[in-house]
């Protein structure tokens, strides 16, 4: 392992293409390409990945099947620690996660595995674009992981809520888009509107015209607009619990510590004695 991939770079939980480059034989690299509605990203990772990227499924390995906590609810522990042995992870070996959705989906895996006790996890930022717009190298097929040794373990680092908590958050961001978040409209879920109380950062604001994340200090710019700066609880939701991690994962960047609500807006409105909030 690369003692210098392990101190915490410049922008905390992100590492750029040339910085994974230059340790891929010190980590364990995920392909977590998912695009809601898009093309399967097993297909996508077996025509070209990062070398010796493992790939990870949303829906088989990060999510358990819809239900009461919503369409995408946290996975079954047990599971969910099987499934990255299975792609190499290891507890005392830095990992990777990327994607081709500008970081929403490895957002996930990140918050997932940080939840989970593992210490030393980062997203790369632009995912497979940069790293093709790097120039860097590529590989096609599947891969075979080494059996990793990931143990779950109790982790305050990446905390979580429940529904009976969510109304208390002092500042409880809605990562939907505008007219989500709004109940203008609304293409998944059942219901249209937001959880009272909430405020709106689309995940779009935390990054640039390229698809990368903001400096940190244009984070705390945007979070310290809804008062996430200042606020003593921190939480965000989203359409199920995916693209939220996002929120989470710019907050992180911005120095900003903030919990997930997993179940989010299609959990939330599975009882429907809980209010809605539009406009």
């Amino acid at each position: 392992m690369d003692d210098d991939f392990r101190r915490t770079p410049s922008r905390g939980p992100l590492t750029s293409p040339e910085e994974l480059a230059a340790d891929l034989g010190g980590v364990t690299v995920l392909d977590v390409r998912y695009l809601m509605g898009g093309p399967p990203g097993r297909e996508q990772h077996a025509t070209g990945h990062v070398p010796g990227a493992a790939y990870v499924d949303m829906d088989e390995d990060l999510a358990d099947p819809p239900g009461a906590g919503g369409r995408h609810p946290l996975p079954d522990p047990a599971r969910f620690e099987a499934a990255m042995r299975r792609a190499g992870v290891c507890d005392d070996r830095p990992v990777v996660v990327y994607d081709d959705w500008q970081g929403r989906a490895a957002a996930r895996a990140w918050w997932l595995l940080r939840h989970h006790g593992h210490r030393d996890v980062r997203v790369l930022d632009g995912g497979w674009t940069a790293w093709l717009e790097a120039g860097l190298p590529t590989e096609s097929g599947p891969v075979e992981a080494e059996p990793g040794d990931f143990t779950l373990s109790a982790s305050d680092a990446a905390p979580a809520v429940g529904p009976d908590e969510v109304l208390d958050v002092e500042v409880l961001i809605d990562a939907r888009a505008p007219e989500r978040f709004r109940g203008e409209t609304e293409p998944v879920d059942p219901v249209a509107g937001r959880i009272p109380g909430a405020v709106n950062v689309p995940t779009t604001a935390n990054l640039d015209d390229r698809g990368r994340f903001l400096a940190p200090e244009r984070l705390r710019e945007v979070y310290a607009g809804v008062g996430a700066d200042a606020a003593g609880s921190v939480a965000a939701y989203c359409g199920s619990g995916v693209t939220a991690a996002h929120d989470l994962l710019a907050m992180e960047v911005a120095g900003i510590r903030a919990a997930l609500y997993p179940g989010s807006w299609s959990g939330w409105i599975t009882d429907p004695r809980r209010p809605v909030a539009t406009g």
